[in-house]
C-alpha cells in the first residue's frame, strides 16, 4: 500500500508522487504571535465563534448549509513547472526506440534527438486565510513551481506569487493580488478535535472543482513516515489526487486540518486520508508571513522508539521515552552531557510518551532557550540542563569470520573497510552474514552494520564481541549499538531458547 501526496490532478504522464521518508533527527520551530489571525480579522461563516453545530432534526449533520457557507473560502492552484531538456528516450518519444530522428542523431551525434524544455502542470488546493489575497496551502503544490495560478470560487483568477514555504511541515503561503473583498477562514482547535467527530473535505480532486465529500475523524496523532513531524489527522472523508492543500472542516465551519496525503494502492480515495493539524500550522504561520521560512530549535541527537524488547533490555519498567541513537558532537545535546542509550523522557517539562512527541517539543522552543531535561541512564533519572540551538537546513585485510548462536557471521573492522564505511575510528566488527530466521534477523540486523556495543558494553575487537556474546543468556532480551550508514541504532535481540 503506497502513501501518496494528493496534489496530483497532474496533466503529465508522471502520476502519483511518493511522499519521501525522512530520518528522525531532533529539531522544529518557534511559535510566535498570533495577531493577524484575530477573530476581528476572520470571518466566521457559521455565527460567532464558539456558535453550534449545524444539524437538522435528528441530530444528523446539515451539510448543505456548511458547504453552501464554506466553498467560497477554497481555491483551485494550477502550477507550472519547465524541466531541463533531456534525450527523447527519457521523455518518451511517440516512436519508442524506433523514432526515425533517433538513427539520424546517434549517427552523427552520438546519441537520441535531444528535446526541448518540458513543462509540467500540476492542480492542487488551498484556502483563503486572510483579506489581503493570503492564501495556505501545501508545500509541495507549489514547490519549483515557475508560474502560480489561483482560481476562486467565482471562477475569478490571478496570478500568486510564494510568500513563505515550509517543507518540513508541508506548508506554504502564497498571495493574490485581488481587488475585492476576499471571504476567509475561520480556524478551530485541532486539540479539541475527537475520534469519531463528523467532517468535511473541499477541494479540487482530479481538477473537479468545489468537490465536497464528508466523513468522520478516524484517529489523531498519526505517524506516517513523511517527517520528524509527523502528528496527522486520519479520516475516511473522501479526498484525492488534487484535494493537496484544502482545508478538513468541522460542523462549526471552522478548518482543523489541511489534506495533504492518503494511503493508496491505485492512487485513489480507499478512506484512507491524512491532514495536518491546524493548530500546527498557527504556531507557524507568523514567521512564514514574516520571514518566509521556520527557524526551528535544534538538540543534535539521533533518536528511536523504545520498543518493548529495547525496554526490556534496558531493564525499562515501560516502553516510552526517546532511546538516543546518536549525539551530534559539540551540539547542544552533547555539551549538555546526553549519551548515547539515554531515554529522554522529559523536555522542558513536557513529557516524552513516545519518540515521536520529542522532535515537536523541540520544535515549539525557542532557539538558545535554556531548559531541563530529564532521562534515564542506567535504570536512573538524571535531570540535564540544555540550551536549545537552531536547526540549519541541511546538517580491507580481513580476518577469518566468526559465526554465533546468534545467527551473525561476523570478522575484524580494518582501517581500510572503516574508510569505506566512512567510519573515524576502527572499532568493533562488521556484519558480513545473517542467518535468515536467527535472532539477529528478528532484531533486523543486516550485513554491513557495524557493531559497536553488547549489552551496553564497548566492543572495540573481536576478542571483546566473543566475550560479550559467550555471556548472554538464552531467552534473555540483549542491547546492540549498531552502526549503520550514517546514523546508528539500538536492536533488541533475543537468543532463541
Amino acid at each position: 500500500m503506497g502513501l501518496k501526496n494528493l496534489w496530483d490532478g497532474n496533466v503529465s504522464l508522471k502520476g502519483v508522487i511518493l511522499v519521501a521518508l525522512v530520518s528522525l533527527v531532533v529539531g522544529l520551530g518557534i511559535s510566535g504571535s498570533l495577531d493577524w489571525l484575530s477573530p476581528s480579522r476572520a470571518v466566521n461563516f457559521l455565527g460567532d465563534a464558539g456558535g453550534p453545530d449545524v444539524r437538522v432534526q435528528g441530530g444528523l449533520p446539515d451539510f448543505v448549509t456548511l458547504a453552501r457557507k464554506t466553498t467560497p473560502i477554497v481555491v483551485n492552484i494550477s502550477t507550472t513547472q519547465t524541466s531541463e531538456a533531456r534525450g527523447s528516450q527519457e521523455f518518451g518519444s511517440p516512436f519508442g526506440d524506433d523514432d526515425p530522428f533517433n538513427d539520424f542523431w546517434r549517427r552523427f551525434f552520438g546519441g537520441p534527438a535531444p528535446r526541448g524544455p518540458q513543462r509540467q502542470r500540476s492542480l492542487g488546493s488551498g484556502f483563503i486565510i486572510d483579506g489581503d489575497g493570503s492564501i495556505l496551502t501545501n508545500n509541495h503544490v507549489v514547490e519549483n513551481a515557475s508560474k502560480i495560478v489561483v482560481k476562486l470560487s467565482d471562477d475569478q483568477e490571478y496570478e500568486a506569487k510564494v510568500i513563505g514555504r515550509d517543507p518540513k511541515t508541508d506548508i506554504a503561503i502564497i498571495r493574490i493580488n485581488a481587488k475585492t473583498n476576499l471571504p476567509t477562514a475561520s480556524f478551530g482547535d485541532s486539540d479539541k478535535l475527537e475520534v469519531g467527530e463528523w467532517v468535511m473535505a473541499i477541494g479540487n480532486p482530479f481538477g473537479l472543482d468545489s468537490t465536497v465529500t464528508s466523513g468522520i475523524v478516524s484517529a489523531k496523532g498519526r505517524h506516517i513516515g513523511q517527517g520528524p513531524y509527523d502528528n496527522f489527522i486520519q479520516t475516511d472523508a473522501s479526498i484525492n489526487p488534487g484535494n493537496s492543500g484544502g482545508p478538513l472542516i468541522n460542523l462549526r465551519g471552522e478548518v482543523i486540518g489541511i489534506n495533504t496525503a492518503i494511503f493508496s494502492r491505485t492512487g485513489g480515495n480507499i478512506g484512507i486520508g491524512f491532514a495536518i493539524p491546524i493548530n500546527l500550522v498557527k504556531e507557524l504561520l507568523p514567521q512564514l508571513r514574516g520571514k518566509g521560512k521556520v527557524t526551528r530549535g535544534y538538540l543534535g541527537v539521533l533518536i528511536q522508539k523504545v520498543t518493548p524488547e529495547i525496554g526490556e533490555s534496558l531493564g525499562l519498567e515501560r516502553s516510552s521515552g526517546a532511546l538516543v541513537a546518536n549525539v551530534s558532537k559539540d551540539g547542544p545535546a552533547d555539551k549538555a552531557g546526553v549519551k548515547v542509550g539515554d531515554v529522554i523522557i522529559e523536555f522542558d517539562g513536557k513529557e516524552v510518551k513516545d519518540s515521536g512527541d520529542l522532535p515537536i517539543i523541540v520544535a515549539r522552543t525557542a532557539v538558545d532557550k535554556k531548559v531541563r531535561m530529564k532521562v534515564l541512564r542506567d535504570k536512573k533519572e538524571i535531570a540535564l540542563n540544555v540550551a536549545v540551538g537552531e536547526l540549519k537546513d541541511e546538517e580491507v585485510v580481513a580476518s577469518a569470520p566468526e559465526k554465533g548462536e546468534l545467527g551473525l557471521t561476523v570478522q575484524r573492522l580494518t582501517p581500510q573497510m572503516a574508510e569505506n564505511l566512512g567510519l573515524e575510528k576502527v572499532e568493533g566488527v562488521v556484519v558480513t552474514a545473517v542467518e535468515p530466521g536467527s535472532a539477529g534477523d528478528d532484531a533486523g540486523i543486516r550485513r554491513g552494520d557495524v557493531i559497536l556495543e553488547v549489552d551496553r558494553k564497548a566492543v572495540r575487537s573481536l576478542d571483546e564481541y566473543k566475550k560479550a556474546v559467550a555471556a548472554v543468556r538464552k531467552g534473555r532480551g540483549v542491547l546492540f549499538l549498531v552502526r549503520r550508514g550514517e546514523s546508528t541504532i539500538f536492536l533488541a535481540l533475543k537468543p532463541q531458547r
